[in-house]
């Protein structure tokens, strides 16, 4: 019998390439992101794909691939699958959630302690050869400790965030549509309130929500305006959930002191604005990026992959 044919996007690490291609036909994918030409084109005779957050999973794409079964993606998000046209078509979508919590998590309190210690800029201080002596007033940043963190999104990467601040003895407040069990509450020492008032009170706002129409730009003049001065905005989520023009006036004019962002509106360009600023911190969509992270995440979306096409239900499907 022959084996199932499947697409993979993108090179992913040798073991779960291994375990792919011991069941599958593979059509690998080794140089850089296919076209939306290419894609339809090399997707064309398979029962599924293995895909990434650059690929475009639209209906012209499924279209092209008439005995698609499975499009596995190797990330939580999947904002680049047209879900409702995939389940149109009786293609089941899945994710990678849990495996990048932790992960993420800890990058997000990366950027925060960078952008509140104003690390960057101390690095590039002692590199270029300024630094000739001590001073008392050279680069003051913000004290984390005993601050209140602002968590926008509470579901997993944004509690593994808040339960990272239990360390910190920081107040947590955290809003979201859904009200965490009292007893997630008590655990982290955490209280639900609306986006407003949680602007206004946090010392560091960390954004973990799903991009949504109702979330798009979530971030904006108005909402940067209501943020403390001293305040630190981290974004890990999305990229658009904030607006980078605003986040531009924002930061030159001291609506807020300072960002980490790891997430763009337009990756991989990002705001022209942004880079000339000194109190913003800038990665290229590296959160989830430690080598065991991605092994995980990789491993996952195969085995999610497999099972759809042996007639299994999937490990971890979009509903």
């Amino acid at each position: 019998m022959p084996k199932p044919k499947v697409l993979l996007t993108r090179r992913i690490p040798s073991s779960a390439l291994a375990t792919l291609e011991n069941a599958c036909d593979v059509d690998r994918n080794d140089g850089d992101q296919l076209s939306p030409q290419q894609l339809k084109a090399r997707i064309a005779d398979k029962e599924g794909i293995v895909c990434l957050l650059t690929d475009a999973m639209t209906p012209e794409v499924m279209d092209a691939a008439p005995g698609l079964k499975v499009i596995a993606n190797v990330a939580v998000g999947y904002n680049n699958i047209d879900v409702a046209a995939a389940r149109r078509r009786g293609v089941v979508v899945t994710n990678t959630p849990d495996v990048l919590t932790e992960t993420t998590a800890d990058f997000a309190w990366a950027l925060l302690m960078t952008a509140a210690r104003r690390v960057v800029e101390a690095d590039q201080f002692a590199r270029s050869g300024q630094w000739q002596r001590w001073q008392w007033d050279l680069l003051w940043g913000a004290d984390v400790f005993g601050k209140t963190l602002g968590v926008v999104g509470f579901g997993r990467i944004g509690r593994a965030v808040a339960r990272r601040a239990l360390g910190f003895n920081m107040k947590v407040l955290y809003q979201d549509a859904v009200r965490a069990d009292s007893a997630v509450e008590r655990e982290l020492h955490a209280t639900k309130t609306d986006l407003e008032p949680l602007l206004a009170q946090a010392d560091f706002v960390s954004l973990h929500t799903p991009l949504l129409p109702e979330t798009r730009h979530l971030m904006n003049e108005r909402t940067l305006k209501l943020m403390k001065k001293s305040a630190v905005l981290v974004n890990a989520s999305r990229g658009p959930v904030v607006d980078e023009a605003a986040l531009v006036r924002a930061l030159k004019e001291g609506w807020i002191a300072a960002a980490g962002l790891d997430v763009f509106e337009e990756e991989p360009k990002v705001h022209p604005g942004l880079p000339p600023l000194k109190n913003v911190v800038l990665s290229p969509h590296i959160a989830s990026a430690s080598f065991d992270t991605r092994l995980s995440m990789a491993t996952l979306a195969v085995r999610n992959c497999l099972a759809v096409l042996d007639g299994k239900p999937p490990l971890t499907p979009v509903s």
